[in-house]
């Protein structure tokens, strides 16, 4: 179900909604078409082994038919949608057992990247975003019924939250080992296994904690956490 649109509506229509002409006027052109529809993969609006009709998309992206299907060529070379002569693009299934190996990986190499950082130290910029985020998660927080709104900002925060961790760990190897595995959906920190509170906040929880771990120079104290934080999501997903 779209988390903007109205239920039942089609991943053109919530595009729609959400306002493509923002993404048309970016350029290039294919690769602004390209970021939309990862996104609405890794979050699920698209559903595996969905056909892609690429004339309702490139209306929905406000874009003509070339850089679509050139957006969709990229995302196929990146595995996340399937092309077939005749068939035209689907999104891309993946077995459960390949979900959770990559909640497994994702795991150790996140784990790796809280101790990197608590070992290297938080540059400001990443203290500033990582505060802004736990700031943001104990907004979403203080509702007692989250919304389809409090969603949103929350997956929002939580993709700031990682990506200041992989940033503060100073590796770019380690970076694009743990985008592997975030580029694959149900197992990407854009994907929120479960939205009710209590498991939102224990998931927060762990965000203020590993944060504190990190300040304080305890890296493997933080790595355990982060693994047992990213572990835990998988066994929702089961």
């Amino acid at each position: 179900m779209s988390e903007h649109g109205p239920p039942g509506a089609t991943l053109s229509e919530t595009l729609e909604i959400e306002g493509v002409e923002e993404a048309a006027r970016s350029a290039p052109r294919s690769i602004s078409a390209a970021d939309r529809v990862r996104e609405s993969i890794l979050t699920g609006q698209f559903a595996p082994g969905e056909r892609i009709n690429e004339v309702h998309l490139s209306r929905a992206l406000g874009v003509s038919r070339t850089p679509t299907r050139a957006a969709l060529h990229a995302l196929a070379a990146e595995g996340l949608v399937d092309y077939a002569h005749n068939r035209g693009f689907t999104v891309r299934e993946f077995p459960m057992q390949a979900v959770l190996d990559a909640y497994q990986i994702r795991a150790s190499l996140e784990g790796l990247a809280c101790r990197l950082a608590s070992e290297r130290g938080l540059a400001e910029e990443q203290r500033v975003a990582m505060e802004q985020a736990l700031r943001d998660g104990d907004v979403i927080l203080q509702h007692d019924i989250l919304t389809e709104g409090d969603l949103i900002a929350y997956r929002a925060m939580n993709v700031m939250f990682h990506d200041a961790i992989l940033a503060a760990a100073q590796s770019r190897m380690l970076m694009e080992a743990v985008r592997l595995t975030l580029n694959m959906p149900g197992s990407t920190h854009r994907h929120i296994v479960s939205f009710k509170h209590d498991d939102v906040r224990r998931r927060h929880d762990d965000h203020h904690r590993l944060y504190q771990l990190i300040a304080a120079g305890e890296g493997w104290r933080a790595e355990v956490l982060m693994r047992e934080h990213v572990i835990g999501l998988a066994k929702k997903t089961v």
